[in-house]
Order: C-alpha cells, then sequence, then structure tokens
C-alpha cells in the first residue's frame, strides 16, 4: 500500500471516528518517513486534550489491527492544528472570524489585518494603515484561489 492510499484509509477511518461529534472535522493527515502518522482534527468550539486522547486510542488500536504497517511499525500523533499550521479548510476560516491573521497571497504580497468575514468563495481582510493618530482600516477582499497561506497571529 503507497502512502497517499494509506493516507485516504487513515482518512477514512478519521471521518468515521469523529462523526458522531458534528462540530469536529477531519483537518490533514500526514504520513513522514518512518510511518510517523500525524493527524490534525479541530473543532467549531475548540479541541480538548481528552478528546484528543480518545480519538488517538480508537484510531492506534484500528491502524494496528488494519495491518497497513509492516510489524506495526508506525507512530501516531493526533493534535489540533496549532497557531504555526496554516489554515486549510473553510470551516477553520468561518471559526477564526475576528482574530488577527497574515495571509500570504499566490504573488507573494503579504497582507497582515483582522479577519472580518468569510464566504465560499473569498475572505474580507482589514488592515489597519495609518500612524497613533491617524488609523485607517483598509479592507481587502481575497479569493481563496489567491492565497498561499493564512496564519493566525498573536499578539504578546
Amino acid at each position: 500500500m503507497n502512502a497517499e492510499s494509506q493516507i485516504q484509509a487513515i482518512e477514512q477511518k478519521v471521518v468515521a471516528l469523529i462523526s458522531p461529534d458534528p462540530e469536529s472535522f477531519l483537518v490533514e493527515v500526514r504520513i513522514r518517513p518512518g510511518n510517523s502518522v500525524r493527524i490534525f482534527i479541530d473543532s467549531d468550539q475548540g479541541m480538548s486534550i481528552d478528546k484528543l486522547a480518545g480519538y488517538n486510542r480508537s484510531l492506534y488500536k484500528q491502524i494496528e489491527e488494519s495491518g497497513f504497517f509492516p510489524n506495526g511499525d508506525f507512530s501516531l500523533e493526533i493534535s489540533s492544528p496549532g497557531l504555526e499550521e496554516p489554515l486549510k479548510l473553510h470551516r477553520q476560516y468561518l471559526k477564526n472570524v475576528g482574530r488577527p491573521v497574515e495571509v500570504v497571497l499566490k504573488n507573494g504580497i503579504r497582507i497582515v489585518g483582522k479577519l472580518s468575514s468569510v464566504t465560499n468563495d473569498e475572505i474580507v481582510l482589514e488592515e489597519e494603515k495609518g500612524n497613533k493618530k491617524i488609523k485607517e482600516l483598509v479592507p481587502h477582499t481575497i479569493s481563496y484561489n489567491d492565497i498561499k497561506t493564512t496564519k493566525i497571529q498573536t499578539k504578546w
């Protein structure tokens, strides 16, 4: 079984596993060298560590029994995507409306601003320009097709 078919098979198992919780959704499955399986699951209301640990135990057993990896030679990590992970799904954009984000466009332009709205085709970002006394909010409507990456920004 090649890596792509392993990913698809694991994705199916994850979707079936999380289906009882309609707020949870699969973001991505990655298989790295050495059969290191990394799965990102998110939720519209945030993901608890206990829920992720339960998913990990159940899925580990299913993968082990399925024989995807010879001799059970694999490791499994299930987590929610951290701040270092870019947004990938429409649901993630919806969940993060109102938060500051950095969008890098496919043409290399970088825009930082507040994610103010999301539709099925595009996002609207409000970039703050100006100095301390005179600030202006500049809206940017960006098609998903033009986005290379979008990452949540934190202010410390």
